[in-house]
């Protein structure tokens, strides 16, 4: 973990508790896991006599808490230790579908309303007791709802504001469709991390023959809104890059949006490169496979997708078929929002764990460090890729 000498020299805002919805259990167990082992060897010259490290070192962070459900559906929060003094974070993943629960003798999936209204059952029930309230939300609710066009909702401003009325001090997401929804509460914290770091560790742990130069490795940007993403992770690896522009038709709508009618290339020649896509999220992928059979069409050698969330709304079957002719050649998608458990069972998947990062966000916020520490992955990124060349005896 970076920066440690900083922690050392810190002191905790207060208790570190972590509350852990259960459509994100499985990460949360992991993450404190991390965090017991983070702090396992800190302040050992203080934790044992000072008060103000009282409970610094422990083996579970976890508050426990159940969330009882009557059979008219309707819930509430219920916490089964006291959490006064406590600096809290509330893990929740919007996107996890796979959580039941029984409704007038029906069995219905959770959607994202239902688990952001547990989320604001959580805080209301330790609002006023809590030292302070962070939400980990790395899916932003409603987040592609972050603009009005025409008459229509402000879903995702309006999400933020209302937890912050209840007392919420920083939220916490990854990856935000559009970060600028943050104005929407301008006197609380709001940090946006990315996994850039989290993909190229990823891909090069399972590449054994990549060369990652101009000549042989461009980064592409499926539209015009993750070209930023596309950019940085280009400059950084000092690739080139390009984008698809996406032409749609605004004389029609379908299922809320005008129709994607082609997807249009600017950009250099990639033929017999390898080919990195990054973007934000899979939805139903319809896209994302369009642009990699058009890379391939290009003559592409490989096509590498990353995205942080894949949602995969319509299943696998796209994937599996795309992979088959030959469009793609890894999917690498981070562990930030509920996966389909078959998906590790493909050939072409990937995973990028985000659970050690995770943690370290969570240990340096409650010292009240500077983010600085880990939202920088510019030199995480140099050090990886020069490990990488140095064992397959690249001379840089």
């Amino acid at each position: 973990m970076p920066n440690v000498l900083e922690l050392e020299n810190s002191m905790p805002v207060g208790k570190l508790g972590l509350v852990v919805h259960p459509s994100f259990a499985g990460k949360g167990d992991t993450i404190n896991s991390y965090l017991a082992l983070f702090r396992k060897d800190i302040h050992n010259d203080l934790v044992k006599n000072d008060p103000a490290f009282q409970g610094y070192q422990k083996d579970n962070y976890l508050i426990p808490f159940e969330i009882p459900r009557f059979g008219s559906g309707e819930a509430k929060a219920q916490f089964l230790q006291s959490t006064r003094g406590y600096d809290l974070y509330i893990l929740v993943d919007v996107c996890n579908h796979s959580i039941t629960y029984n409704m007038n003798g029906f069995e219905n999936h959770m959607s994202p309303d239902d688990i952001y209204q547990d989320l604001k059952r959580i805080i209301a029930a330790v609002d006023g007791k809590a030292a302070r309230i962070n939400v980990i939300m790395p899916f932003l609710y409603e987040g592609r709802q972050h603009r009005r066009t025409s008459r229509e909702s402000l879903d995702a401003a309006n999400m933020l504001k209302e937890l912050s009325n209840m007392g919420m001090s920083d939220f916490i997401t990854f990856d935000a469709h559009d970060p600028r929804v943050m104005n929407s509460i301008p006197l609380s914290g709001f940090d946006n991390f990315m996994p850039p770091y989290q993909f190229i560790k990823a891909l090069l742990t399972n590449e054994e023959d990549l060369i990652v130069d101009e000549d042989h490795m461009v980064v592409i940007s499926p539209d015009e809104g993750a070209m930023e993403r596309a950019i940085y992770f280009a400059n950084v690896l000092g690739l080139n890059t390009g984008t698809f522009y996406k032409r749609r038709d605004y004389t029609r709508i379908i299922n809320g949006k005008n129709p994607i009618v082609a997807h249009e290339f600017l950009g250099d020649n990639i033929d017999s490169k390898d080919v990195v896509i990054i973007d934000d999220m899979i939805s139903s992928g319809g896209s994302m496979v369009d642009t990699a059979r058009q890379l391939k069409e290009m003559n592409a050698r490989r096509v590498f997708i990353c995205t942080t969330f894949g949602l995969f709304t319509e299943g696998l079957g796209l994937f599996d078929e795309a992979y088959e002719k030959g469009y793609f050649d890894r999917l690498i998608t981070t562990n930030l929002t509920y996966l389909p458990p078959e998906i590790y069972d493909r050939p072409y998947f990937i995973e990028a764990d985000m659970c050690k990062f995770i943690a370290s966000i969570i240990d340096f916020m409650n010292h009240d460090s500077s983010m600085a520490n880990v939202m920088d992955n510019t030199q995480k990124m140099h050090a990886i890729l020069e490990n990488y060349n140095q064992r397959r005896g690249i001379d840089l």
